[in-house]
């Protein structure tokens, strides 16, 4: 475990994503962690330009050569098996999420990490609240996120350590693995249950910002704290973002 730096008030998370219970990949702007690491804020318009694309569309019957074979009954039985199927098809293909909840808490049996939640949004100055640095406080969900369990990615952020130099919430995050269950317990009295399904660091100059907060079908979570401690600078260089898919 890396050498850990006193957090301070003035340690925050920076830049807003758009209030919305889906974060909309068009108009997302990076969550920054100022004074620890964070993303580099991306172009609106281009992020706005690339959601606009669109796959082409499958010509229609109407646009292809016309012939004067009559199909087989063989070849009309089975369009007919396709068109009864897709619908089923369709429905299957469907990620199952929850309806809207608050979270209460969460726990991680895996590192023994648990807290309850506090429900931060952003500041007057559009910089995003944080969870207090003093000893044993907990972590916080991000209300301009989806609740968890619903489409999209739930954020969830974290201390690595406290004003005291302690370990924080989130200190043992780097010891996940994929598999490890992270139980949050929702306010409608329902449990959704995350697997971990990867964990990387990222530095704040190269900081994948839709990666981490763009939308996504599935319903998803984001933990994410300090890492990348500058034993020179005496600060934390970067993030480290574990990510995890509700379990059906």
């Amino acid at each position: 475990m890396h050498p850990r730096k006193t957090i301070t008030d003035s340690h925050h998370l920076g830049k807003q994503s758009p209030r919305h219970r889906l974060i909309a990949v068009s108009a997302l702007t990076a969550l920054l962690l100022s004074g620890c690491a964070g993303g580099a804020e991306e172009d609106p318009a281009a992020q706005s330009t690339a959601a606009a694309v669109e796959t082409p569309s499958t010509p229609s019957s109407s646009d292809a050569e016309p012939t004067d074979a009559e199909p087989t009954e063989t070849e009309s039985a089975e369009e007919s098996s396709e068109a009864t199927a897709s619908p089923e098809s369709d429905d299957a293909s469907e990620p199952e999420v929850l309806e809207e909840s608050r979270p209460a808490s969460f726990s991680i049996p895996a590192i023994d990490a648990d807290s309850e939640l506090l429900h931060l949004g952003l500041r007057e100055n559009n910089t995003l609240e944080v969870p207090p640095g003093a000893p044993g406080s907990p972590a916080s969900w991000y209300t301009g996120s989806p609740t968890p369990g619903e489409a999209g990615p739930s954020v969830f952020l974290g201390h690595v350590d406290d004003s005291a130099g302690q370990p924080g919430v989130f200190a043992a995050l780097p010891q996940l693995a994929e598999g490890d269950e992270i139980s949050v317990y929702r306010e409608d009295g329902n449990t959704a249950v995350f697997s971990v399904t990867k964990a990387e660091q990222y530095g704040k100059n190269d900081f994948p910002t839709l990666e981490v907060y763009g939308n996504t079908d599935e319903a998803e979570l984001r933990l994410i704290t300090c890492d990348g401690y500058n034993e020179t600078t005496g600060e934390y260089e970067d993030n480290y973002v574990v990510y995890a898919t509700l379990m059906n």
